[in-house]
């Protein structure tokens, strides 16, 4: 009977050792280094399983083993707590660091840059070339409702749902910029702040004329004269939805629309861009400055005027600096 009693003993001995190294072997397989070369990309579908999720980390070479992926998490981790979403696995990562990654929910974070002065046709067309995101942009708001800068989103998230906060962020930087302007400006609400930001934007793309740009439109706004700026002249061609793909013509320029500032005088009926935060603010605080006309200088910039004699000579530089790259490129 002792003997009996004795290899029970030596029997539970060896399976608790048996066990406990299995427990140990577990537990490296679980923690140690995995076998992914470079970084990977998996999305993690709602409602699946841990058994899916396994499959799916092998598949992609993010574990080396479903099966020790799933036993691993059930006696090291919580099943329960993996989260549905597209994710960044690192090089090299374990599987006990996979699985805590699904767990905490930190899904991949996309960006979309919507450069200044797009139209909103424009900006609605760049929505719906962002691939991770869902569903229909909807109707294309009104031109100037949209603030460009860079956006941040997951995968799934809506095309809708983007394009509301960019309203909401246009609309909270207008009432900043708004509540920040200079006394005495020819502009009669925030509507019209973004109007001639519009215009300041697709004018220039040189930070520092901003203002100075700004400065010319509100001299000419308070003397009375028509704004004669090309950009809205285009906008009332193509209301925004196409580029106009090539030069404005005299008889353009002679061609009454609602938007051609030839042709009226103030400013357009509306936007006819979406201006960024620099153009609001140079609207609303404008240089002072002397100068009634600007053009082309040549290098990206624009040469200012006083006078219509000084932007005659201007636009005559302008002209022969054109015809010089013609004759380059003949």
């Amino acid at each position: 009977m002792r003997r009996l009693g004795g290899l029970a003993v030596l029997i539970v001995l060896l399976l608790a050792a048996v066990s406990g190294g299995a427990w140990v072997y577990l537990k490296e397989q679980f923690t140690q280094p995995g076998p992914l070369a470079g970084e990977a990309m998996l999305v993690i579908p709602r409602g699946a399983g841990l058994e899916t999720i396994a499959a799916d980390l092998a598949d992609a070479g993010v574990v080396s083993d479903a099966r020790v992926f799933a036993l691993g998490v059930r006696l090291f981790g919580d099943a329960t707590a993996l989260k549905a979403g597209e994710y960044g696995f690192p090089p090299s990562i374990s599987m006990a660091d996979a699985a805590a990654l699904i767990a905490s929910g930190r899904t991949v974070v996309h960006r979309l840059t919507v450069p200044e002065g797009l139209t909103s046709t424009e900006v609605v067309a760049l929505l719906q070339g962002a691939e991770v995101l869902e569903g229909e942009a909807g109707t294309v708001p009104a031109e100037g409702a949209l603030l460009p800068e860079t956006y941040h989103f997951h995968r799934g998230d809506t095309r809708a749902e983007v394009l509301q906060r960019m309203n909401r962020s246009m609309e909270q930087v207008v009432a900043e910029v708004w509540e920040g302007r200079a006394e005495g400006l020819p502009l009669a609400s925030p509507e019209e702040a973004v109007i001639l930001a519009s215009i300041i934007e697709r004018e220039t793309g040189v930070d520092e004329e901003r203002a100075l740009v700004a400065g010319v439109f509100v001299n000419r706004l308070n003397k009375g004269m028509p704004l004669q700026s090309d950009p809205t002249v285009v906008y009332g061609i193509t209301e925004g939805k196409a580029p106009l793909g090539r030069s404005l013509t005299r008889k353009d320029l002679a061609t009454p629309t609602p938007y051609n500032t030839y042709q009226i005088n103030g400013l357009p009926p509306g936007p006819i861009a979406n201006p960024g935060r620099a153009s609001l603010e140079a609207a609303v605080n404008p240089a002072e400055t002397e100068y009634f006309y600007f053009v082309a200088d040549g290098t990206g910039g624009h040469a200012f005027a006083r006078t219509l004699a000084e932007h005659n000579s201007n636009v005559a530089k302008w002209r022969k600096h054109l015809k010089s790259l013609r004759r380059k490129s003949e």
